[in-house]
């Protein structure tokens, strides 16, 4: 692969790209393509003050998006491994510009839905087809995964508290950030133009469309290990980009599309800390430390929450923000070294299938208990969930780690 890698990115005149730039340019879509799916967020309390939004309508917003990604994802999810890389994110590219272009001229929650539907799509296209160029074009064995779990975690991070600064302090709150992120979204695309193909060639581009998990056969038990700990993660993550704001003004009487911003900077934000500092560790010990840290984070997070206490309530986060950057990169770091190159685009999106389906399904349920029994009644139930998935998680490893010292995890 390293040989035609290198034919490619010099016989190819248009193509000018080095391996290097190519792998930040991939980086950096990651990041932007999560940073737009979180900007919405700090934006809810605009959207209540124009059209009456509330918690069900916040959790539709985004639970919509989550299930239009699953869709692409079970169709579309190995299709780069087939076509090329490049093809797939292409088009992916041009139609998170068209959700872009919906958002910035939204007049109401229809536009709004639509908007976030076709955000689905070109995420769900792009993802697996982005995470497995980093893996294809990494230099360093490992490098890839890392950088997997990093750009999603710093995109949401600088979605978050970008989408709030500029809304608070630029004109036309519920435009202008689409707009600047339409531009991002214009250099990228012509950026893919000019970067390397990685993959692709391979017969049954067709076949794949049929909706289906890939998980090649050495990674079935490991991907079944890591899934309780994928679930809480992204359960949580479900949580703070749906209804946090709603939590945080609730718990803390601030009226600022800032606070909620802050929250999902602090939990996305520590997440990446965590995997710059776990990197070199292997798989399954950087999964013990993440649903440790879950379990205590969520924990101080409701205790922080009932005593309305904004400290302990960002401790809390910050805690759980650690669990949220380990949870994630140790299920990749376990699992993607698992899979041939052939094999990663598919693989990749059955790890992102699992993850966005508990990033969806349990806060489209925690927006419709807001309605039946309260904010704070429904945070204290999402929050002993994760909690208990993440325990579950943790004694998984524990005892199977003292059953199979040997097949613990791959090392990054």
């Amino acid at each position: 692969m390293t040989t035609t890698l290198t034919h490619q990115t010099e016989t190819s005149p248009r193509r000018r790209l080095g391996r290097g730039a190519a792998f930040t340019l991939v980086a950096v879509i990651i990041a932007t393509f999560l940073g737009a799916s979180a900007t919405p967020t700090p934006l809810y309390e605009h959207y209540q003050e124009l059209w009456g939004f509330s918690s069900l309508a916040s959790t539709l917003v985004f639970g919509i998006y989550a299930l239009a990604l699953l869709v692409t994802l079970l169709t579309a999810g190995s299709l780069s491994d087939h076509v090329g890389r490049r093809p797939v994110l292409l088009g992916a590219l041009a139609l998170e510009a068209v959700s872009l272009v919906l958002f910035a001229t939204a007049d109401g929650l229809s536009i709004l839905l639509i908007a976030r539907v076709v955000q689905g799509i070109a995420t769900g296209a792009a993802i697996s087809a982005l995470g497995s160029t980093l893996i294809d074009l990494e230099r360093t064995p490992g490098r890839g995964s890392v950088i997997n779990s990093v750009a999603p975690t710093v995109g949401l991070a600088v979605g978050a508290v970008g989408s709030s600064l500029i809304s608070e302090h630029l004109p036309r709150p519920t435009s202008t950030v689409y707009l600047v992120l339409l531009a991002l979204v214009i250099l990228e695309f012509l950026g893919v133009l000019a970067a390397p193909e990685t993959s692709g060639g391979r017969p049954g581009a067709l076949q794949s469309l049929r909706p289906a998990l890939a998980v090649p056969r050495q990674a079935r038990t490991m991907i079944v290990l890591t899934a309780p700990c994928l679930v809480a993660v992204w359960a949580l993550g479900g949580f703070y980009l749906s209804l946090g704001p709603a939590l945080a003004r609730n718990a803390l009487d601030v009226h600022s599309s800032l606070i909620g911003a802050i929250m999902v900077a602090t939990l996305t934000g520590f997440g990446a800390a965590t995997v710059l500092v776990l990197r070199k560790l292997v798989g399954r010990t950087v999964m013990l430390i993440g649903t440790s840290a879950l379990v205590i984070g969520v924990a101080l997070t409701l205790v922080g929450a009932e005593l309305s206490s904004a400290a302990l309530i960002l401790i809390g986060t910050a805690v759980a923000g650690i669990g949220f950057g380990a949870g994630f990169q140790g299920t990749i770091l376990s699992v993607m070294p698992l899979a041939e190159n052939h094999q990663r685009a598919g693989l990749l999106s059955t790890v992102y299938v699992i993850a966005y389906l508990a990033n969806s399904f349990p806060a489209l349920l925690a927006g419709y208990l807001v309605g039946k029994i309260g904010l704070v009644d429904t945070t204290r139930s999402y929050g002993a969930l994760v909690m208990i998935l993440s325990a579950a998680a943790l004694v998984g490893l524990l005892v199977t780690s003292e059953r199979k010292p040997s097949q613990s995890s791959a090392r990054p």
